[in-house]
């Protein structure tokens, strides 16, 4: 069984230029050459993580956290509400997911600088938090996180009332002037680009004085399902949260529950390991599915039979089975963009075209994701089409090349994926992916089967040439393949 090896050691998933397992800078991604069979265990979901971590330094009683996700961007929140005044220790876990997580609130102070790297839960949860701290709060975060939309939370503090310094730019970096207090009440925003913009507000708004009685007014409202996530974590904590209608969201004021609490697995970093079974055929079995759910990885258990996979369910054991034949589809995603990276590269794949819409609100997170895999697709032989808000993916043959990560994990795990079947890709920065799942290399190459030189039990190398062959002293050096 391929387990998370978050106990190594020599690997600090916390650092964000640490290479996992001393990785290269192009990574040789591997391809398969037989039908998998692969057993996979995965680590907690970031999104569940981070929002119980906010929960957890805004509760008026100690909360332990159980299997949470150790990666950078959860390490940011840690950092992040530390510097906020929250006590987190260290817990011993169960010794296959790392530490467990003991938050104990204290009073919020500002005065401080977080780092939020590109993690846009640390980005648009906390600002809200750091408004109920006493003190300034200055926010900034990577280069790329400069370039995400920010003005949604801005403004939308602004007219609670919190004082926020931003030279106009409606980006990072900005200060946010704690009091210590937010009236809270009527408002109305328009958070088209992202449901971070609800879900921070939300997670905060038990502690404004008035709570807060929240109207969506946009377009479209993409990602619901991580709305509805926020609201049941609130529920799980004793907040008197609801949804009269859709696009409007009342928190009531009240005090926020501690307790204990265990992190599903992340379902959506479940995607390109249940893909896999579509690209090499073969099966692909993850333990510890949950029974219900509010991740939207869950929805994988539908979208990957329609490009023709078969899926099994045996109590927590989730199993996908697939031929190698992909077929095209027509996907409106607008409940589940961040799976889009994963189904785009099996649509490249596939023998028939695909559409994939409902995703235009991809192009804002860590990078426009839209235009970087039809640039990456494109570069390796492929025909994606940008539309306004998806993409167009037809038939061609693929072949192998450098693949540039954006520094976005899920760029990465996509070229990953087409590596599976094309022989000669090469990920840019794999190390990104330690964003939401640091030790990606080493269960990618399990997969298939690779030891961690990247050769086969065998000796032969990732694209299934032969092994070098043996070197005598006397004997002229042979090329290696």
């Amino acid at each position: 069984m391929l387990t998370s090896p978050y106990s190594r050691p020599e690997f600090d998933p916390y650092e964000s230029n640490d290479v996992p397992n001393g990785e290269p800078a192009l990574w040789a991604a591997p391809t398969c050459n037989s039908a998998l069979d692969a057993h996979l265990q995965l680590p907690g979901s970031k999104s569940l993580t981070n929002r119980e971590l906010v929960l957890a330094a805004l509760a008026s009683a100690p909360t332990l956290i159980r299997r949470p996700l150790h990666s950078r961007d959860s390490a940011l929140m840690v950092e992040a509400l530390r510097s906020l005044g929250a006590s987190i220790v260290e817990q011993p876990g169960d010794g296959l997911f790392g530490a467990d997580w003991l938050v104990t609130p204290n009073e919020l102070t500002g005065s401080t600088t977080i780092d939020v790297g590109l993690a846009g839960t640390v980005m648009r949860f906390l600002p809200p938090v750091a408004a109920l701290a006493l003190g300034p709060t200055t926010f900034d975060g990577d280069a790329g996180a400069r370039r995400r939309p920010m003005a949604v939370t801005i403004s939308s503090l602004r007219a609670l009332g919190v004082d926020i310094s931003d030279e106009g730019r409606g980006a990072l970096p900005f200060t946010v002037h704690g009091t210590g207090r937010v009236a809270g009440g009527a408002l109305t925003i328009d958070a088209s680009s992202s449901s971070q913009f609800v879900s921070g507000l939300l997670l905060s708004a038990a502690r404004f004085e008035q709570g807060l009685d929240l109207t969506h007014a946009g377009e479209r409202l993409p990602s619901i399902p991580h709305i509805e996530m926020t609201l049941h974590v609130l529920r799980a904590h004793g907040v008197h949260a609801e949804s009269p209608e859709p696009g409007r969201w009342i928190v009531h004021p009240g005090d926020i529950a501690g307790g204990e609490v265990t992190i599903e697995p992340d379902l959506s970093n479940a995607a390109p390991f249940l893909a896999a079974a579509l690209v090499a055929g073969g099966s692909v079995t993850i333990d510890g599915w949950p029974t219900s759910t509010t991740q939207v990885g869950n929805d994988l258990l539908t979208l990957l039979p329609r490009f023709g996979a078969t899926v099994v369910r045996d109590g927590a054991r989730m199993t996908v089975t697939g031929t190698s034949r992909i077929s095209g589809v027509e996907l409106d995603l607008t409940t589940g963009g961040e799976l889009a990276p994963a189904l785009v590269a099996l649509a490249a794949l596939a023998d028939s075209t695909s559409t994939i819409t409902g995703i235009g609100h991809i192009r804002h997170h860590e990078t426009d994701r839209l235009a970087a895999l039809a640039t990456e697709i494109n570069k390796l032989g492929g025909r994606v089409t940008e539309l306004e808000d998806g993409l167009r993916i037809d038939p061609a043959p693929l072949h192998g090349g450098e693949w540039l990560s954006y520094e976005d994990h899920r760029m990465a795990t996509a070229g990953a994926l087409i590596g599976l079947r094309i022989p000669g890709v090469q990920i840019e920065n794999i190390a990104t992916t330690a964003k939401t799942l640091p030790e990606f290399p080493t269960l990618w190459r399990d997969l298939v089967g690779l030891r961690a030189d990247g050769s086969a039990p065998d000796g032969s190398a990732p694209d299934g040439s032969a092994p070098d062959a043996p070197q005598t002293p006397d004997a002229p050096e042979t090329p290696t393949a």
